[in-house]
C-alpha cells in the first residue's frame, strides 16, 4: 500500500470509530433529557391549599429540591400567586403551599424553572378548615356489682401461700449432724 492509500484508510477507520462511539451517547443523552422531565400531580389539600407530589417522567424519586412556583385563579377572578414552593419533611418530592387559597374552585397550575421544564394544572375545590368534632363526655360509674376488688387479693393470698411454704421447708429442711 501507498503511503497515501494508509493515511486514506486510518481516516476512514477513525472516522467509523468515532460514529459508532457517539451513537450510544446521543442515544443516552436523549434517554438523559426524558428522565430529566418532572411529573407534577397537583391536588387540594381538603382545606384552603394545595399539596403537589414531584417525581421524574420515569417514575423515579425527585432527590433534589426543585423550586415550584404556583399560580391560581379562583371565583370572581381572584388571582393568587406567583407563591414559590418550599419541599416538606413528608417526603422526596413532595410539596404544599398552605393556606393561601380562599373558599370556592379554583384552577391551579404549578412550573417548575429549567432544567427540569414542566408545568402541571388541576381544578381544585378549597374549603374553609375544619375542627374535629368535640368528645362526646363519658360518665364514670362504680361497677354495680358489689365485687369490684378485682384479682389483687388472689395475687397476694398466693405470696403468702408460697412465702408460708418456703419458711416450713427452711425450717424441716436442715437437719443437725453431731
Amino acid at each position: 500500500m501507498t503511503g497515501i492509500r494508509k493515511v486514506l484508510v486510518a481516516v476512514l477507520v477513525g472516522l467509523a470509530l468515532t460514529l459508532s462511539a457517539g451513537a450510544p451517547a446521543a442515544a443516552q443523552a436523549a434517554q438523559a433529557a426524558q428522565a430529566d422531565k418532572l411529573k407534577l400531580a397537583v391536588a387540594g389539600d381538603g382545606a384552603q391549599g394545595v399539596t403537589i407530589q414531584a417525581s421524574y417522567a420515569d417514575g423515579r424519586r425527585l432527590e433534589q429540591v426543585v423550586r415550584l412556583v404556583l399560580t391560581a385563579t379562583g371565583p370572581d377572578g381572584q388571582k393568587v400567586g406567583p407563591v414559590q414552593l418550599e419541599p416538606q419533611p413528608e417526603g422526596h418530592g413532595f410539596y404544599s403551599s398552605g393556606p393561601v387559597l380562599s373558599t370556592g374552585t379554583w384552577k391551579v397550575t404549578v412550573n417548575s424553572p429549567a432544567p427540569l421544564l414542566s408545568t402541571a394544572s388541576a381544578t381544585v375545590q378549597a374549603k374553609a378548615a375544619q375542627s374535629p368534632p368535640a368528645p362526646e363526655p363519658v360518665a364514670v360509674t362504680k361497677p354495680t356489682d358489689g365485687g369490684g376488688a378485682g384479682w389483687w387479693p388472689f395475687a397476694a393470698a398466693g405470696l403468702v401461700l408460697v412465702a408460708a411454704a418456703m419458711g416450713v421447708a427452711m425450717l424441716f429442711g436442715r437437719r443437725r449432724t453431731d
